[in-house]
């Protein structure tokens, strides 16, 4: 029987992956209350349903930074996706294209940046990590130039790497051909493999390197939202990396609103974390985000059916999404009633 919610394709995945490469995916940091948290927070949210509104049918089609997409579901950079198909990002590519979605490539993909856009059927965004060393992020932006992304995602909240207790249990059992990123061909040194300490004048060192626009990934605090804007980011990623950096901070989706004020409009929001059903997305599009971006789910969908399982996840979230902005009197992602959610008392 074909699953028929996100949650069907993670028993699913469970099953079909190597139980070191389930835990990597799966952990959180520390005790995993910001992991769970994710999740609760929108279980703290109602809908305020509008009707008698006649929304017969409904528009998902938005546009990212300038590109069209056909759904505000969009995939999540995440390392490794080779831990969970063969063809890992390149699978994953084909998907978020026939989707109508747009792809976020990591820095630590298990295939190169060329090798998946070749593959990919819709628009890319790469993911950077700022190592020790800095020419490597410099070859990085002008490979992603030259490959034609469109954006360039810096992740901000690693300084260092959050400690996830679930898979230094098992780590040693990894087996070694699953135990590959791309970065491997670089050459990097374990000295030179260590997060940068960053500050806001790298924000301004890499918009300097490319007139690609620049994201900020793994914002929480509304002051530094103001600061992101104030140094030319042209988007946001509310996000805590779902739950693996920092544990104990907020939910992403309850950090949301912060963020959105501090903005004031003048960088696009994306929201990261905890997204498993289309109502979930609905709750953060009413509260200011202009898309959200899902992680695990798809790799639970690689793990257990390859390209089409990831894009069946996509095509899941982006049916329920639909189908919930009927039920709540919502014509279009870009007109979402913003009293449309109400917090649990």
């Amino acid at each position: 029987m074909e699953p028929v919610n996100v949650h069907d394709y993670e028993a699913l995945a469970r099953e079909a992956m190597h139980p070191a490469a389930w835990a990597y995916i799966s952990a959180g940091s520390g005790e995993e209350t910001t992991l769970e948290e994710n999740r609760a927070a929108f279980e703290r949210m109602k809908l305020l349903p509008r009707v008698l509104r006649g929304v017969g049918s409904v528009d998902l089609r938005t546009t990212i930074l300038g590109t069209e997409v056909g759904t505000p579901i969009l995939v999540a950079p995440m390392g490794v996706h080779g831990l969970a198909h063969s063809e890992g990002e390149c699978a994953t590519a084909r998907a978020a294209g026939s989707a109508g979605s747009l792809m976020a490539v990591s820095t630590a993909s298990s295939r190169s940046l060329e090798e998946i856009s070749v593959s990919a059927t819709g628009p890319l965004w790469f993911q950077l990590y700022v190592y020790r060393s800095r020419p490597f992020a410099e070859r990085l932006v002008r490979r992603a130039e030259r490959a034609g992304y469109r954006a360039i995602v810096l992740t901000v909240d690693s300084p260092r790497w959050g400690r996830k207790e679930r898979f230094l249990r098992v780590e040693q059992t990894l087996p070694s051909e699953l135990d590959y990123s791309s970065l491997d061909e670089e050459g990097l040194s374990e000295e030179e493999f260590v997060p940068a300490t960053l500050t806001w004048e790298d924000v301004t060192w890499l918009r300097s390197l490319t007139d690609l626009p620049v994201v900020l990934k793994g914002i929480l605090h509304p002051e530094d939202a103001a600061l992101a804007v104030e140094h030319g980011a042209a988007g946001i990623v509310v996000s805590n990396h779902g739950g693996r950096q920092l544990d104990g901070v907020p939910a992403s989706i309850e950090a949301l609103s912060g963020v959105v004020e501090a903005a004031g409009g003048r960088a696009e929001i994306y929201l990261d974390g905890g997204i498993r059903r289309g109502t979930d997305a609905l709750k953060a599009l009413a509260l200011g985000a202009r898309a959200v971006f899902v992680g695990r789910p798809v790799l639970w969908g690689l793990a257990s059916g390859g390209e089409a399982g990831a894009r069946h996840i996509l095509k899941l979230l982006s049916d329920e999404l639909e189908s919930a902005m009927a039920l709540a009197g919502q014509p279009g992602v870009t007109e979402i009633d913003p009293d449309l959610v109400v917090w649990e008392r």
